[in-house]
């Protein structure tokens, strides 16, 4: 008896540790990546791309896949570039071919790019999950966790042939670049203006209409202190900016200098997460502002804003990154970047269907 409860001791231990995932293998060295281990585990990542080209979310990268439904669509088995899918996939790819000149890494590389140029929407947008489903919030342009915002900035590291991405083919290059300006003009078209003036951007935008539009029940349409932090640094990495991506620039920075939260801080207690007052406490940034008056607001499963975090259930309160310090890295860029390309023309370019206010 004792024997067995031993082994259901372990089975159960072994079962709590999390599976290996791809975000795991981002900062392995490059001796990893010759090795047998290393080689065996590209392989793995390999053999869970699915049909299309993508990659789903969150599988084990310890073991080979065996998906038997590599086209699921609309679905959680779906490519997708949520959690990081996808596009990390790609880089990692691209690293390990560079290193190793292994033919089906540079195989499965082109094909991950070139199923993320081809499902590009003609907005220039990209739908969270491939297929777009087409009842549900996978089928909106998605900046949510940085997703558009991380596909965009390795658009434009493959189109530059920056490391490490000398390999690639120059027509592959060149609709990269294609693809890549397709998406910063809708970057720019999304940008929300209220009275006239551009502020931040949303998570996610109706792939119609491009107006922000609800995820999950509590992700309503907002401006984003984190997905708007993302954008701005993104947009502060392009070499020769036109006025208008100036413009927009010099907009998000005053929207997020505005938007900041200070003499607050964030505190766990006993399970839970408190804000306290604290005059020292570097600045926080709320994940949703109304578009309309900018007050940070926060929302539980209820679906209902509420503009105090300590009125949202427990669950959501914890389990939900409503405010961080997102804007401060854009912050300390915006003097460098200044200083190198000048600023626009005071702020007031331009956003198109995604304006509200």
């Amino acid at each position: 008896m004792k024997s067995i409860t031993c082994v259901l001791v372990m089975l159960l231990l072994i079962a709590a540790v999390p599976a290996a995932t791809v975000m795991d293998l981002r900062n392995k060295p490059d001796d990893w990546h010759t090795s047998d281990e290393g080689k065996r585990t590209i392989d793995n990542v390999i053999s869970a791309q699915r049909t299309q080209g993508g990659w789903k979310k969150a599988y084990d990268v310890s073991k080979p896949d065996t998906d038997a439904d590599k086209s699921a669509g609309g679905s959680w088995d779906a490519a997708t570039i949520d959690n990081g899918a996808t596009y990390t996939e790609i880089r990692l790819l691209a690293r390990h071919y560079t290193l190793t000149k292994r033919p089906a890494a540079l195989e499965s590389f082109n094909r991950g790019v070139d199923f993320l140029i081809a499902n590009q929407y003609a907005n220039g947008g990209w739908p969270q999950r491939f297929p777009p489903p087409a009842k549900n919030y996978g089928r909106y342009v998605t900046f949510n966790d940085d997703a558009m915002t991380n596909v965009l900035l390795l658009l434009h590291d493959i189109a530059g042939g920056r490391p490490p991405f000398e390999f690639v083919d120059a027509e592959r290059r060149g609709r990269a670049k294609q693809s890549f300006d397709r998406g910063i003009a809708c970057v720019l078209r999304v940008q929300i203006v209220v009275n006239g003036k551009p502020t931040g951007w949303a998570q996610q935008y109706d792939e119609q209409t491009l107006t922000p539009a609800t995820a999950r029940s509590y992700e309503l349409p907002a401006i984003s202190g984190s997905e708007t932090a993302g954008v701005t640094t993104l947009l502060m990495r392009l070499e020769s900016p036109t006025p208008e991506q100036k413009r927009a620039i010099e907009a998000a920075v005053a929207w997020l200098e505005k938007s900041k939260i200070t003499g607050k801080r964030l505190e766990k207690r006993d399970n839970d997460l408190v804000l306290v007052d604290d005059p020292v406490a570097p600045p926080l940034w709320a994940r949703y502002y109304e578009i309309k008056t900018n007050k940070p607001f926060f929302c539980g499963r209820d679906g209902v804003k509420k503009y105090s975090l300590a009125e949202v259930e427990r669950e959501r309160r914890v389990g939900y990154a409503w405010l961080r310090p997102w804007g401060q890295k854009a912050l300390d860029e915006y003097p460098k970047w200044r200083a190198k390309h000048g600023g626009g023309s005071g702020g007031t370019g331009g956003a198109g269907a995604g304006s509200e206010g």
